[in-house]
């Protein structure tokens, strides 16, 4: 969903309260003495925040033409990184001139959709009512969620609460998973995926129901499209295309050869070659052995955080931090000193059978895995059993 930040905040109350009129112009008489309320669905763009577009409702009538906004947030405040990596970021629902909204859709080439909903005069004014106590400052700020709490979500929830009739969205799922869904919107980016793969566990791997998948904007859109409510009232009157935009606007796909995958091969086969050098020679090459397992040990502190600190919910459990935790150091490290071999001996044994394990169990368990890391894994593997091996000749040599 793309992030946006409203400098001009003080517009909020002002958006809140009706007082805003569309661009400074004369509002039409069509829109006079009557509400309409449309979703805006913005396609995806380039950037990896932007890769599943964007949602907002337009409210236009009775001296008004605003949007209202729940993908707001100041990245400015402190600590914002380490809020979002913990899970305690805040976004803001606010309210502002729709012509402040487009800009930014227009300017990177992003197709941009409207439509209009079906509502009473009664919903529009329930819905714009709901909108307006939502972005006052004292109620604005909510917990984000990735996929159950953000700027499409959101929407429909308030859709819910405003309408006398249940809504009732086509139930069929395209994707099965979040983690699927995803990487459907990430295909040309495949080391975000692989990332995201890192960092979110089994919480993303449960079979979806249809409005679940709705958290990506155009799926909404789509999925409104086809939604009627209990009495068979349609939910959407008319859809338009507000900027037809310039296509695919995100980025080509990743060559081939320098896709996670590719690059885990290499890993891979240079560590086995690596690893059949030093058997022969009966000695470690300890700056490639402590350069790995510094790189796991890194990754797994941040997973070790995610899983045992962080608040989002989709980080833990997390399989992977049997093999990317912290202990990953203390081999990095014991590697260089013999007094310290216990250790790196130690963490040796446990990265056998750790990485045996994972690689026989994993089609038996239900998180989904990127393709990328069963190399990685297994150069894990190797690695450790080549120390091991080395080590254990060492000391029979010496008896």
């Amino acid at each position: 969903m793309a992030i946006f930040i409203v400098m001009a905040l003080s517009w909020l109350s002002a958006a809140a309260s009706g007082s805003i009129k569309a661009s400074g112009r004369e509002v039409p008489d069509a829109f006079a003495d009557s509400l309409t309320v449309s979703l805006v669905t913005c396609y995806p763009g380039p950037e990896i925040y932007e890769l599943y577009g964007h949602e907002a409702i337009r409210v236009r009538g009775e001296g008004r033409d605003s949007v209202w906004n729940y993908g707001v947030f100041n990245f400015r405040e402190p600590n914002f990184v380490y809020r979002f990596v913990k899970g305690e970021t805040d976004y803001i629902c606010a309210g502002y001139p729709f012509a402040w909204f487009l800009p930014e859709y227009i300017g990177r080439g992003s197709k941009v959709v409207e439509q209009d909903l079906n509502l009473t005069q009664e919903e529009a004014h329930r819905l714009l009512s709901l909108l307006q106590t939502e972005a006052l400052p004292q109620n604005c700020r909510y917990r984000y969620n990735y996929v159950k709490d953000n700027c499409a979500t959101r929407i429909t929830d308030r859709i819910d609460d405003a309408l006398e009739d249940k809504v009732i969205y086509p139930e069929n799922t395209t994707y099965g998973s979040f983690r699927n869904e995803m990487r459907e919107y990430n295909r040309n980016y495949p080391w975000y995926q692989f990332g995201i793969d890192l960092a979110l566990g089994s919480g993303i791997d449960y079979p979806l129901t249809g409005r679940e998948e709705m958290f990506v904007p155009v799926e909404m859109m789509t999925k409104t499209g086809e939604a009627r409510m209990s009495n068979g009232r349609k939910l959407v009157r008319s859809t338009r295309t507000v900027y037809e935009g310039e296509g695919d606007v995100t980025l080509p796909p990743t060559p081939w050869y320098l896709s996670p995958l590719f690059c885990g091969v290499l890993t891979v086969l240079f560590a086995a070659c690596l690893c059949a050098y030093d058997l022969r020679k009966r000695k470690v090459t300890r700056w490639v052995f402590s350069l790995w397992f510094l790189l796991t040990g890194l990754a797994g502190t941040l997973t070790a955080f995610l899983v045992f600190i962080s608040s989002h919910e989709a980080t833990s459990p997390n399989i992977l931090i049997f093999w990317l935790n912290p202990f990953q150091l203390a081999f990095a490290v014991s590697v260089w000193w013999r007094v310290l071999r216990p250790v790196a001996l130690a963490m040796a044994y446990y990265n056998i059978v750790a990485m045996i394990c994972m690689l026989v169990v994993w089609p038996f368990q239900h998180q989904s895995a990127n393709p990328a890391f069963f190399p990685l894994m297994a150069t894990t593997l190797i690695l450790s059993a080549t120390y091991a091996i080395i080590i254990h000749k060492e000391s029979y040599n010496k008896k």
